[in-house]
């Protein structure tokens, strides 16, 4: 008995993995719009694409709704969450409020291996940008993550599990918009980051949260101006 229930649970760890894999990467596809915003999402079709059972897909769908990435449409199905401006301004603000929250923590709890984290996430992203800036087009993906890694770090030291994984879910379906546009908004945004930096090392929260805001309205002003929404 105690090997049956050793292999049973090793076969409910194997399905679990398969599971979260299967999760990650239908998010990441709705996330860089390789599932388009309104798709309809039909079981049969992503269980062989994404190599999963229906039951799992459901389960998988039904957890994406708690984001607002999927929409279930009752005896209907599934469908991708549509982009829209009013979405865009909602979930920006949402970014806002969330990320000048924890900023604030993070500065005033920060330590030293704080510091560095934030050193290292801006290395990697002004690198890219500077990439970017001199044209290199195809490195706009991997800016994404870069940029998600640096603002994960100025507000890593917020000291809340909780208020890390809203943000980045919010985070997530902010940078939907930015993949949907397919345009890197160029030297201001690179700007903005140099100056996020900055005001991180000196520990300036009032500085910090002003150019946080410009620097996500300025994010929805350029994508509004690609006419791609």
């Amino acid at each position: 008995m105690a090997n049956a229930k050793s292999l049973h649970d090793t076969m409910d760890e194997i399905s679990d993995t398969v599971g979260e894999q299967a999760f990650r990467k239908i998010r990441g596809d709705i996330v860089s719009g390789d599932l388009k915003p309104g798709q309809k999402l039909k079981l049969e079709q992503l269980k062989s694409k994404y190599g999963v059972s229906v039951s799992t897909l459901r389960e998988i769908l039904n957890r994406l709704t708690t984001e607002d990435l999927v929409v279930a449409e009752g005896q209907r199905g599934f469908e991708v969450s549509p982009a829209s401006v009013d979405n865009l301004r909602e979930v920006g603000d949402l970014r806002l409020v969330l990320e000048n929250h924890a900023l604030a923590l993070s500065f005033a709890a920060g330590d030293l291996d704080w510091e560095a984290d934030v050193v290292s996430a801006h290395h990697k992203l002004s690198s890219i940008e500077k990439a970017l800036l001199g044209g290199d087009a195809n490195r706009t993906f991997e800016w994404i993550k870069y940029d998600f890694a640096f603002h994960h770090a100025l507000i890593s030291a917020c000291g809340s599990k909780s208020l890390l994984a809203i943000h980045q879910s919010i985070f997530d379906r902010f940078m939907r918009y930015h993949l949907l546009a397919a345009s890197f908004r160029g030297d201001g945004v690179s700007e903005d980051h140099k100056e996020l930096f900055r005001l991180a090392l000196e520990r300036d929260v009032a500085g910090a949260q002003a150019k946080l805001a410009q620097h996500i309205h300025s994010g929805i002003d350029h994508i509004l101006s690609t006419g791609r929404l």
